[in-house]
């Protein structure tokens, strides 16, 4: 399957580069599959777009100010860029300590090698580099005061998206996470999330739709683009996932009821398809998943996408094509760009019926 299969024309000037002051004042697209058919309305009102029997996933990672500004002992700058925690043991949510070492992606990488230093803030914190690992990250321990938690505060930057052509400010440490972000450890956030306001969950939760959490720590891999000619041959970087086990329960209960599931972004749908059986069923409930979803594929556990606009040529528009069609999503896209919808992380939301 040819990448340039997913491609579109997207003007520059359609790439939201502010969020909108009201949240759910973003412009949604609704997509039916069955009748293939568009129309457009505010997400807020998405209570009275879906059925009230529905149990609607989100993900609630919290993205971490990932981005840590630091010099050499010669001066010159170094960006050090937080990716996980090395090990797979467990769950790579961040200790108040910050300890341990941390696969990090560095600038200038080449000129970093095992046993430099960086220095932040003056010397009060400091990074070591013990490691390079093939994919060219390093394995970087942070010290100084309150570890790695304390340097962030200090120091970090929200991880904006590359394409979004402007240095962080101090509001996008909240806006550029969800309302319902809770357990650190993303470098980037679940977009489609972005939309949702306590005004819209309350309306939801009247209309009788369950809300549940899962989590995937989004990782810089979801911008990382896709480098060769055939879709088969693209390797995706792992995420760490966790679902509780009464979550599942309740989401097992949903599908015997014949109840939609309502997935809000493509991280909550790679976590529930990672975690299910052929049948459905959810018992891989923790770990590392590179699923890697296009066309093709079949879907187990989800029945409704609530996304963002995804770039070019991407794994995750591969996997909305997946998820509704190509034909039909790149219409979609082509109707988007004609309204002028505002497309990628800031940018309007998509209802994939």
């Amino acid at each position: 399957m040819k990448v340039s299969l997913f491609d579109y024309h997207l003007p520059q000037e359609l790439i939201a580069q502010e969020p909108l002051p009201e949240r759910d004042q973003s412009r949604l697209l609704v997509v039916k599959r069955g009748e293939e058919s568009l129309s457009h309305h505010r997400f807020y009102e998405l209570p009275d777009l879906v059925p009230s029997d529905t149990l609607l996933v989100v993900n609630d990672t919290r993205v971490i100010p990932a981005r840590l500004l630091g010099e050499r002992p010669t001066g010159a700058k170094v960006e050090v860029f937080l990716v996980a925690p090395e090990g797979r043991e467990g769950s790579v949510l961040l200790t108040e300590e910050g300890g341990g070492l941390w696969r990090c992606l560095v600038k200038p990488g080449k000129r970093l090698r095992p046993g430099d230093r960086v220095l932040f803030a003056g010397g009060r914190w400091w990074a070591q580099i013990w490691g390079v690992l093939p994919s060219g990250q390093r394995l970087v321990s942070f010290h100084g005061p309150g570890g790695l938690e304390g340097l962030m505060e200090e120091v970090g930057q929200v991880p904006l998206p590359p394409y979004i052509r402007r240095a962080p400010r101090p509001e996008d440490r909240e806006r550029y996470q969800t309302v319902f972000a809770a357990r650190k450890g993303a470098v980037a956030a679940p977009t489609a999330g972005l939309h949702f306001t306590s005004r819209v969950l309350d309306a939801l939760k009247a209309k009788g739709v369950e809300i549940v959490s899962v989590t995937l720590h989004v990782g810089p891999g979801t911008f990382k683009p896709v480098k060769v000619d055939e879709v088969e041959a693209h390797k995706m970087e792992e995420e760490y996932y966790e679902i509780p086990p009464q979550v599942a329960s309740k989401i097992e209960e949903a599908r015997k009821e014949g109840r939609p599931l309502l997935a809000v972004g493509t991280t909550v749908t790679r976590a529930l398809e990672s975690a299910a059986d052929e049948e459905g069923r959810l018992v891989r409930l923790q770990g590392w998943t590179d699923l890697f979803i296009y066309p093709g594929y079949r879907f187990k556990v989800v029945d409704m996408l609530l996304t963002n606009f995804h770039l070019p040529r991407s794994t995750l528009l591969m996997l909305v094509c997946a998820f509704a069609g190509r034909e039909l999503v790149l219409r979609a896209y082509r109707e988007a760009v004609e309204r002028r919808y505002r497309f990628y992380s800031y940018g309007d939301a998509m209802l994939l019926m």
